[in-house]
């Protein structure tokens, strides 16, 4: 098979053909048909993830066939279509692991991270951390809500959405963020969009955002006050954490930021404002297998899937410069035959 190879931090992707991986215990062989292209491979390149293993195939947006089943495996069967995250294995015995909450196991492992992910024709998968793909759902198009679309709609559910909430979106015109935009309006919210300058408000008022606040003309947390008291969830979909920090005092009282995205820097928050309104911040890594369940019929329910970019094997590493540099636009999936 053809696979793109990460060597080290800082490194570009080598290509190279590699033995198609046999399932072991407990494992599925998955023919993968497309592969997101995913800020957090981007990340593990650059070195924020110290744990994560070199030489290494990177991808954790996935999607294929099932095309053969290791010792142990009763499900999913051979030509099943599914779908596989960033959550690739956990003890399988611990309190969060026995309660359905994996993503939260003390020794969970991360698919193309700590082994071998979806930038490849082949991958071997923990049946379990699969999830099956809706028929209603085009193979290619799904492929980034095994992480964007999960990481986003399970986001917004940890957070507390209500119909009735009025939900802020920081980093709106890219692809975490204008999922959680159309999440969050078919869950019947209102929504404000937040981006840098005014280049992505058509598209989020498109999307159904009923406020726009663009960051270089305007402040975002006062533009959120003004804005009915402020907003119940701010969602941080942008890889910055200053980003989320400057639009936190914009929470109505009682409201919750969630870092969907974030950088390498800690979070500082005003303790005035975080003690007298009873504000939350938390995190939300991705999400376990019945989350990922979920979003995929949320999302074959409301029709929603990502606009994308269709890219060869070989584009890889162009299209993470471009990532890199902002200039990505579209999810960009890379397709096998």
């Amino acid at each position: 098979m053809q696979a793109a190879i990460a060597t080290g931090v800082d490194e570009p992707l080598t290509f190279a053909e590699r033995e198609v991986p046999e399932p072991g215990q407990g494992e599925v062989l998955v023919k993968i048909t497309a592969c997101g292209v995913c800020y957090t491979d981007l990340d593990v390149l650059r070195g924020h993830w110290p744990n994560a293993r070199f030489p290494n195939i990177p991808g954790h947006e996935i999607t294929g066939v099932v095309a053969a089943i290791g010792p142990g495996v009763s499900w999913p069967p051979v030509g099943a279509s599914v779908g596989a995250q960033i959550l690739g294995d956990s003890c399988g015995h611990c309190d969060y692991c026995v309660r359905g909450e994996q993503i939260l196991c003390p020794l969970k492992r991360f698919t193309g991270i700590d082994f071998d992910g979806g930038y490849a024709e082949y991958a071997a998968l923990k049946a379990g951390f699969v999830s099956p793909l809706p028929d209603a759902l085009d193979p290619v198009a799904a492929a980034p809500l095994m992480c964007a679309g999960l990481t986003a709609f399970n986001g917004l559910r940890q957070a507390g959405i209500r119909p009735t909430s009025r939900v802020a979106v920081v980093g709106a015109s890219g692809t975490l963020g204008t999922l959680a935009v159309r999440y969050a309006v078919a869950m019947g919210a209102r929504v404000a969009a937040i981006g840098r300058s005014t280049r992505g408000e058509a598209a989020a008022r498109e999307l159904g955002a009923e406020r726009f606040v663009a960051t270089a003309d305007a402040d975002p947390a006062q533009a959120l006050r003004a804005w009915e008291g402020g907003a119940d969830i701010i969602l941080n979909a942008a890889p910055s954490t200053a980003a989320a920090a400057a639009a936190f005092e914009g929470l109505a009282p009682d409201g919750t930021l969630v870092l969907c995205g974030y950088g390498p820097e800690p979070l500082s928050l005003a303790t005035g404002p975080l003690a007298l309104s009873r504000l939350h911040a938390m995190g939300n890594p991705s999400g376990s297998p019945h989350n990922a369940r979920e979003t995929l019929a949320f999302s074959a329910a409301h029709g929603i899937l990502p606009d994308f970019t269709p890219i060869g094997l070989r584009d890889a590493n162009a299209a993470l410069d471009a990532m890199a540099h902002g200039q990505s636009g579209r999810r960009s999936i890379i397709t096998f035959d």
